[in-house]
């Protein structure tokens, strides 16, 4: 199949009002397809659901350790963060220990999705700064890495050496040559793969082992702090850090802009990725929670699940309108 499939379905009343399509891939770590909705070879973006792989450089050049890096700044390294608190203080002390600052990240100011550091803002008529931004903590990784490697300051440049180290672990990881790459939100490069190729990715960290390579030692530490750590991967209330909870950290996932998300399962050596073709978040929270769920790692009685599968549409009067079901092709 090369068209999108039909992966979440809106209900209101007893009418199916909308749906959205997409394309997902579950992978095992031989990298073999193991089952797939939609067309697995569809080229996407992956957006911040890769961003662990965009650390690995942090941990292979020896900059983790070379800084003391432990699994919190891994975990903020691969992190979607709200800028709460918990967020920007730990990205301000870690650059401070670099003997840098706010003026050295390359991201952008960003308005913090974290309401009580959006009013703390407000109340104090003061503005957002690039702590804040949602992949501050992705780039304090890329700023320690190139203090340990004593390169140009502009590390979000494509052709600048970080960006060529991230594009070689991209493609080993995917098992593809990239067909190019876009800019993100943030500034930096974001190289494209097929869905099948970001699955496979995410099954080479779930298969990644203390006796392997040093890529797959990197994975491993990576991996195992976004799990430690969902509150710093994404923040209160967000599907990456409630489902992460819920699967007793065992299981770590990961969002993406525009619809993708991205979960890496150690206990059954599986990758999975998805890709909503209108970029619905609503889509993707429900696909990726479904999928896990049939997995078997997942709780369909949980409450952080049934926030995002099966999950009630309500008005502004908490008037239950509608559901947002998974398809059955999914359960």
């Amino acid at each position: 199949m090369t068209a999108p499939e039909i992966l979440t379905e809106i209900w209101r009343g007893d009418i199916l009002e909308s749906v959205h399509t997409g394309h997902a891939v579950i992978c095992d770590h031989k990298g073999d397809i193991v089952e797939a909705w939609g067309n697995p070879d569809h080229i996407t973006y992956p957006r911040s659901s890769c961003k662990m792989i965009q650390a690995l450089p942090l941990i292979e050049s020896g900059a983790a350790d070379a800084y003391g890096l432990n699994s919190e700044h891994l975990a903020l390294a691969c992190a979607s963060h709200q800028g709460a608190a918990i967020h920007t203080d730990r990205v301000s002390k870690w650059l401070s220990g670099l003997d840098l600052g706010e003026s050295d990240l390359r991201c952008g100011a960003q308005e913090p999705a974290d309401i009580p550091a959006r009013n703390a803002l407000v109340k104090t008529d003061d503005s957002p700064c690039q702590y804040h931004n949602n992949c501050s903590g992705k780039h304090s990784g890329f700023l320690t890495w190139n203090k340990h490697m004593g390169h140009g300051a502009d590390y979000h440049d494509p052709s600048h050496p970080l960006q060529v180290a991230i594009k070689e672990a991209f493609e080993d990881v995917t098992d593809e040559n990239t067909p190019g790459y876009g800019i993100d939100g943030c500034s930096a490069p974001n190289f494209a793969t097929s869905v099948a190729g970001l699955a496979r990715s995410m099954a080479f960290f779930a298969g990644a082992s203390e006796d392997g390579s040093a890529r797959e030692k990197a994975a491993l530490r990576l991996h195992r702090a976004m799990a430690t750590h969902p509150e710093l991967v994404a923040g209160e209330t967000r599907a990456c850090t409630e489902l992460m909870r819920a699967m007793d950290h065992k299981v770590a996932i990961k969002t993406g802009a525009d619809g993708v998300f991205t979960a890496i399962i150690p206990e059954k050596k599986l990758g999975v990725a998805l890709k909503i073709s209108d970029g619905a978040t609503r889509a993707s929270e429900c696909t990726i929670a479904a999928i896990l769920v049939k997995l078997g790692v997942l709780d369909p009685a949980h409450p952080a699940t049934q926030k995002r599968l099966n999950a009630p549409i309500l008005n502004w009067n908490k008037v239950n309108c509608g559901t947002i079901k998974a398809v059955d092709s999914l359960k």
